[in-house]
Parts: structure tokens; sequence; C-alpha cells
């Protein structure tokens, strides 16, 4: 048996040992903590179903395919091919539609490609923007973001051309 096997048993212990010796009600502690973190799902809740409708509706109506067309030359010119300007739409938006386009990219390319690869990166240098915001920002009741969308957006654009860039210098083209 290795430390690593023991790091969460030990954790645990040294909580409880603690919560004992400062005389805490660990059980109302845990309780009160549930009931939060119930309060904050219903404040969540409502922003998440309608992201997630407005990502599904936006899909199903064509405008997604419209837009990677309108999208397509300037990716070219940026080295991103244009088959990734769906997962570029949606993975502001929704993390698991995300998956779901790199999945579907990663069968029809292959993982080894350079669309393959620079779809992981992708996934794995840029965030869920939209859905961060509105579990943030919904949990500490925050309803106007300011300047936060177009920097998060920023951040993303900035995400997706260096993880075409970071591939291209590290594996190529092909």
């Amino acid at each position: 048996m290795n430390f690593t096997s023991l790091v969460v048993p030990l954790l645990l212990s040294g909580t409880a040992v603690y919560a004992l010796w400062k005389k805490v009600d660990v059980y109302g502690a845990l309780t009160d903590g549930a009931a939060e973190g119930l309060r904050v799902l219903l404040r969540i809740v409502p922003a998440l179903v309608g992201l997630l409708t407005a990502v599904s509706m936006f899909r199903a109506s064509g405008a997604m395919d419209w837009l990677a067309g309108l999208c397509a030359p300037v990716l070219s010119r940026l080295g991103i091919p244009a088959e990734l300007t769906p997962l570029m739409i949606i993975r502001p938006v929704s993390g698991g539609g995300a998956l779901a386009v790199g999945s579907e990219l990663m069968k029809t390319y292959g993982p080894d490609s350079y669309t393959g690869r620079v779809a992981a990166v992708m996934l794995g240098s840029t965030e869920t923007t939209f859905y961060t915001i509105a579990v943030y920002f919904g949990a500490a009741g925050i309803t106007r973001t300011r300047h936060t969308v177009p920097a998060a957006l920023a951040a993303d654009l900035m995400g997706f051309a260096a993880s075409a860039l970071a591939v291209r210098l590290w594996f190529g083209t092909s």
C-alpha cells in the first residue's frame, strides 16, 4: 500500500479529529451546507435550463451550419479547419455539447489528424463561458455581468487560435 492510497482516508480522519478537538457539530454543518447547496441550485437551474434550451434550438434551426459557413474563410486564414466551427460555437455555451461535437470530429477525422488534435486542445484550453457565468453569477445573485462576457469570449477566441497554433507548431498540419 502506498501513501497516495492513504491520502483521502487520512484527510477525512484528520478533519474528523480536528472537528472533535474544536467541538464542531459536524452533522449540523453538513446539513446546513446541504441546505445552502439546494438554495444555490434553485437559483441557478432556471438559467441553466434556458441556456441548454437555447443551444438545442440554435443547432436544430440550422443557424449553426449557416454561421459555420460564414466563418470558414476567416478561420482558414488563421489555420483553423472550418470543420471546427461548430465546436468553437458550442464550447462557450455547453461543455456536454462541445464534447459531443469533439467526439464526432474524432470519429470523422481521427484523433491523430490535425483536425482531431486541434479539437482536443481546444476542448482542454477553453471554457464553457456562459455556463460558468450562469453558475457563478447566479449563485452570487449578480445580474449585471458588465465586462465579464466580452473578456471571457475574447479569452476563448485566443484559446481557439492558440490551440491551432500550438498543434501546428508541435505536430505540423498533416
